[in-house]
């Protein structure tokens, strides 16, 4: 089935023509290529059509492009169906369409976004896993012309006290994992100088095989300096830039198209990038510097599928071919074949496009920062890719071919949950010992020891930090603020999801993330503005996992809609799945806010006065701490809807435009009970409720609604500014003394305090 070529270097000639379909089979699976046998039919009838067969550069090149990861072949049905709709806006210049979204900011400043998943590879080396998905998603946000000013990192891990003797063969223990996969974000974005400000960590036994890594960048750009991910026009010349090709990260994408199991480790570690952010830096300031002087027309980074996927698509973006001299390509290492060449994901390179006239002035300016730039090829007339090596053309297909790729509309079951309305849900015997037991949960205990590894303050442009109140006794705020431009205008950027939620269903527990990721930015006074999604979730090819994905992307299409705040870049992430089991469906969301004044940025901490519970409470218990940590099956997820959270996010907006509020937080994990203490240990100011809050009051995780301190004398006031607007608002009691006390129950903040802040330290100290 394979032919060597006479020709003086490695090629070879994949007879697929005469292949039978166990034999197209067994092409596919030596030659790592992930395709199922109705896809190697549709091949092998184009190459009979071409009257040959094909080298294996052309094959391998299909399956990058083809892979799930690089043409969403099993997602792009639904999501054009409930979720493409919701990227229209008129403040929104690109969503969608290429490497990350970009949205107006002001007169002369757009913002861009980017998120996406770095899963597979994290699960078999955390650290470099890690590292080169921050090193790509600032490619994405750099490749439009934006200068990187914020990373974000939402990671999900197995339980941390998980036994070593209970983990599956092959599998890496949490503590490990984490670990690394801070490690390789805190060393890379401290580097490269850009503020990691925003993430979410997430503890469930679903995620013990095969740990999340979402990364998001924010960048700013001057609107006249936008690049897009597409050549000029036939004539323009290639130019490669940045660090060298090697082996590393071949098949990545295929690698992350498939589940993992206990031999991935040994067969796909190559498929691991290495990542150089000492290289990444001079990069980022290059690229940036030529796009200053106008002498691009068009500008990607290689991330995956490397250069395969890169070439044809900036060409067919332009409606155009190309013509590539892959013995041009700077390489590591000796003796690579030209495959390995063409489908590396070697790390730290982008691909530029540049008019003739334009290349000395753009090769200087690389060299002028010491970052390689080499010219290997040129935009062509036709839609057709041809590569050549040592004067062969070894490659010649039809670019659209190529990155058409497969489109499935697969089968999905949804879940229906076993119940609906007025579950059973027990009170605790011991409210304070349920209370100090859900504030020590690892999924809301003080997150410190990895929020201090990054340098959240580089660049000096974070007004709000991701811990908030007195120096060395923080709390977690909802959102950060950063100040892009001389303006007072800023961005508010956070990250949600909810996966226990999720879990148990899909449909709201996707709309409840939504509706998180909407109260953080107003709680820090922002204007919802927009959102990117990276969409985490098992084998597509099971009805059970499909469901668990429609149903998600529905939700997130129906509130991304209502409240017309648009999507405007994303990611979907699927096969994050092991014979043990597959992850919690995890949509993880990006929202970034605008706040009109940075200098009216509202924190989370207590400073002393009027607590106002904003927003409407019901018995809604299912995916809750409270749940897990009384191990009660709940299966009423609370519920939401687009113009319930419109109209409180509006209103809370205009009440601090109208009132001196002190604090505000959202009430999300843990309910009341858990925000409020949030909010009092910032500053260690307690809690004094004006009433006997009951069960559902503390522990309900009802959406859209935030606690408010305010000071005294505009309580009263501030509570019929809601009411007069038909939404709820009361008095729940006062900011002030040592204690926490609930009414029902209390506890000495300095107790409360201390479990919440040294949980995580007994693992990792």
């Amino acid at each position: 089935m394979y032919r060597k070529v006479d020709v003086p270097f490695e090629l070879y000639e994949i007879q697929i023509l005469e292949a039978s379909d166990e034999q197209l089979a067994k092409i596919s699976e030596e030659l790592g290529l992930a395709l199922s046998v109705d896809e190697m039919k549709r091949i092998k009838e184009y190459f009979r059509s071409k009257g040959r067969n094909p080298y294996d550069i052309e094959l391998q090149s299909l399956a990058q492009a083809w892979s799930e990861h690089c043409c969403y072949k099993s997602s792009k049905y639904y999501l054009r169906e409930y979720l493409l709709e919701a990227a229209k806006a008129d403040h929104v210049i690109s969503a969608i369409e290429e490497d990350a979204g970009v949205v107006e900011f002001d007169d002369e400043y757009a913002y861009v976004t980017a998120f996406e998943s770095h899963n597979h590879p994290s699960a078999i080396e955390p650290y470099g896993g890690a590292a080169t998905g921050i090193g790509g998603i600032l490619r994405d946000v750099l490749c439009m012309g934006a200068q990187p000013v914020a990373l974000i990192d939402p990671l999900f891990f197995g339980n941390l006290d998980t036994p070593y003797e209970k983990l599956p063969k092959g599998t890496k223990h949490p503590l490990y994992l984490l670990k690394g996969v801070v490690a390789g974000i805190r060393d890379y974005g401290n580097r490269v100088g850009i503020p990691t400000v925003a993430g979410m960590v997430f503890f469930d036994d679903s995620y013990l095989t095969n740990c999340l890594v979402n990364v998001g960048c924010v960048g700013i750009v001057r609107k006249d300096r936008i690049i897009h991910s597409r050549a000029g026009g036939a004539g323009d010349i290639f130019v490669l830039v940045g660090g060298k090709t090697g082996r590393d990260g071949i098949h990545g994408v295929t690698f992350a198209s498939a589940e993992l199991d206990e031999k991935s480790e040994e067969e796909a570690r190559g498929a691991v990038q290495l990542g150089n952010p000492i290289m990444k830096e001079p990069l980022i300031h290059a690229c940036l510097e030529v796009v200053e002087k106008g002498l691009l027309t068009g500008m990607k980074d290689l991330g995956g599928g490397g250069l395969s996927c890169v070439v044809g698509e900036m060409a067919l973006a332009a409606n155009c071919g190309a013509e590539v001299y892959l013995d041009k390509v700077p390489l590591k290492e000796e003796g690579m074949a030209p495959w390995e060449i063409w489908i590396s994901e070697s790390q730290e390179r982008m691909m530029l496009t540049v008019r003739p006239e334009h290349i000395d002035e753009v090769l200087y300016i690389f060299q002028k920062w010491d970052v390689p730039a080499t010219v290997v090829g040129k935009v062509t007339k036709d839609k057709i890719t041809r590569i050549y090596y040592k004067g062969y053309k070894i490659y010649e297909m039809d670019i659209e071919f190529v990155t058409a790729g497969p489109e499935y509309c697969r089968p999905y079951l949804s879940k229906k949950p076993e119940k609906e309305l007025h579950e059973e849900v027990e009170p605790p015997a011991d409210y304070a010992r349920t209370f100090l037991k859900m504030l020590s949960h690892p999924n809301v205990a003080f997150k410190e020891w990895i929020i201090r590894q990054y340098d959240h303050e580089v660049r000096a442009s974070t007004v709000l930090k991701p811990l908030q109140g007195r120096m060395n006794f923080e709390t977690h705020g909802d959102a950060a603020v950063i100040k892009p431009t001389r303006s007072w205008k800023g961005l508010a950027i956070t990250a949600d999801v909810n996966p226990w939620m999720c879990k148990v269903d899909p449909y709201w527990g996707a709309a409840s993330s939504f509706d998180e990721m909407v109260r953080n930015l107003v709680a820090v006074n922002a204007i919802p503005h927009s959102f990117n999604d990276c969409l985490n979730f098992g084998n597509p090819e099971k009805p059970e996992r499909m469901g668990e994905f429609v149903e998600c992307v529905k939700a997130i299409g129906w509130m991304a809609k209502g409240t017309a705040i648009p999507c405007v870049s994303g990611n979907v992430s699927f096969y994050n799945e092991t014979p043990y089991g597959a992850v919690a469906p995890t949509p993880s969301l990006l929202g970034v806010g605008i706040v009109e004044d940075v200098r009216k940025a509202i924190t989370s901490d207590f400073k002393g006065g009027a607590v106002i519970l904003v927003g409407e409470t019901y018995k809604e218990f299912g995916g809750s701490l409270y749940s897990v940590a009384m191990n009660q099956r709940c299966h009423r997820v609370p519920r939401t809807s687009p113009e319930r959270l419109k109209a409180y996010a509006d209103a809370m907006l205009a009440s601090f435009r109208n009132f001196r509020v002190k604090a505000c937080h959202d009430i999300s994990m843990g309910g009341l009970v858990v925000a409020i203490a949030e909010m009092s240990f910032g500053r260690g100011i307690g809690f004094e409720a004006s009433k006997k809050l009951d069960f559902v009051e503390l522990f309900s995780e009802s959406n859209t609604r935030w606690v408010v301190e305010i000071e005294e004398k505009e309580a009263e006031s501030y509570i019929e500014f809601f009411r007069s607007r038909g939404l709820e608002a009361e008095l729940i009691g006062h900011s002030e003394g040592s204690r926490l006390n609930f009414g029902t129950f209390s506890v000495e903040l300095d107790e409360a305090d201390k479990v919440w802040r040294e949980e995580l330290s007994k693992y990792l100290g």
